[in-house]
């Protein structure tokens, strides 16, 4: 039987040690495996290149996004880097302007350097992303919602125009996870996460995963997992496959609360603008409705200026002021010094990242909590700049 994605969360072919009944993937602390004979290696020989508990994973996670392959790396950005290096010296990239800090890090700090060229678009809209289509150009890279601004990416439309003009297509689904969004089906070719956020989900493990359907472009990613071996280990596999189970459920209950804050934030006479696709009036809402079943659990605010988002982060009880999102705590981030340090001054503005900008991943706490802890926190900006 085929089941939905709320099931096979809890009910992959992993759920049971085939050896003894364990309800649990069996941790395999190993490096190396004795092997049969010189010309007859077994499945596994060198855990670089194979891990049965990690395997497990690749294999949920594969299934989840309705692909055929998963890899499993030491870190979304490790995930991401090997992704890029499909691109070889004289090849072009395609890149939304508003990506995550490290994916722009690495486009600008790194890529030039193996003579990969790129150019960032506002891939919201299409013409753009054709226009900037170059003959050499061999990959186009997607992350919607984005972070922090939370654009909405079509991406049907930025597909098609990929496969007119023969471009592999890579997106970044860890705002919405595969319970939300599964990028795939859609005509996606690699899907990747930093699964330290949602799919792991409790700020205890750094972890990246990487979805393919294409049996080429898998061995292709295997090939340079093997190679660069920055593989996830078999404890944090398996701590990622925990998380996993209470991903549904998590996502969920956050993405319900993060809709009721949003509405509440618009109502709030210290916060200038929010960033939420969910809202009706968000740019690319409708688009975000038709091919994800949700908003997510993340947004953004934009408070006067930087005192006023300093006087909150000092004020609030219950969000962990951090580098992260997706934990079943809220976790409040600033993105100029935080997720996008990489960036200068400029290049945020132009991005709308302001010195005014919080970025909110909303958790597991009761929603009337959160919303009382941020009333006392907006508080402190009215009492302390007399905003009316």
């Amino acid at each position: 039987m085929t089941f939905s994605k709320q099931t096979s969360l809890l009910h992959s072919k992993h759920k049971t040690d085939p050896a003894n009944g364990a309800v649990s993937v069996p941790i395999q602390h190993a490096s190396t495996f004795d092997q049969p004979d010189i010309d007859d290696f077994g499945r596994y020989d060198y855990a670089r290149g194979g891990n049965p508990t990690r395997e497990a994973l690749e294999d949920i996670i594969a299934d989840l996004e309705n692909g055929t392959h998963g890899f499993a790396f030491a870190s979304g950005m490790a995930a991401i880097s090997t992704t890029v290096m499909l691109l070889s010296k004289g090849d072009h990239l395609v890149i939304t302007d508003d990506v995550y800090g490290g994916t722009f890090r690495l486009t600008t700090k790194v890529l030039h350097r193996q003579g990969i060229d790129h150019t960032f678009v506002d891939m919201t809209d299409p013409q753009a992303v054709r226009a900037a289509i170059k003959p050499n150009t061999k990959m186009i890279y997607m992350e919607t919602p984005s972070n922090p601004t939370m654009k909405v990416t079509p991406i049907k439309e930025i597909v098609a125009i990929a496969e007119e003009h023969n471009c592999l297509t890579a997106l970044d689904n860890t705002f919405l996870t595969p319970v939300l969004q599964r990028p795939l089906d859609l005509g996606v070719d690699i899907v990747v996460h930093s699964a330290t956020k949602f799919i792991g989900g409790h700020s205890d493990v750094v972890a990246g995963l990487v979805v393919v359907k294409d049996e080429e472009l898998a061995a292709e990613i295997g090939f340079l997992q093997n190679c660069f071996g920055a593989i996830l280990g078999p404890q944090d596999s398996w701590l990622i496959m925990r998380g996993l189970k209470t991903l549904h459920t998590r996502m969920t209950v956050s993405s319900n609360a993060a809709a009721i804050l949003a509405d509440w934030l618009k109502t709030r006479p210290e916060v200038k603008k929010v960033y939420y696709p969910g809202l009706p009036e968000h740019p690319g809402h409708d688009i975000n409705e038709a091919q994800a079943e949700g908003a997510g659990a993340v947004l953004s605010f934009e408070l006067e200026n930087k005192e006023a988002v300093r006087s909150v982060v000092q004020a609030v009880e219950l969000p962990v002021f951090a580098v992260s999102l997706g934990a079943v705590e809220s976790i409040l981030s600033y993105p100029p010094t935080m997720s996008h340090a990489a960036m200068d001054d400029e290049e945020r503005a132009e991005r709308g990242i302001t010195d005014g900008l919080l970025r909110l991943s909303v958790g597991l706490e009761n929603t009337d909590d959160l919303i009382a802890d941020l009333t006392q926190a907006f508080e402190k900006i009215r009492a302390g700049e007399g905003v009316e």
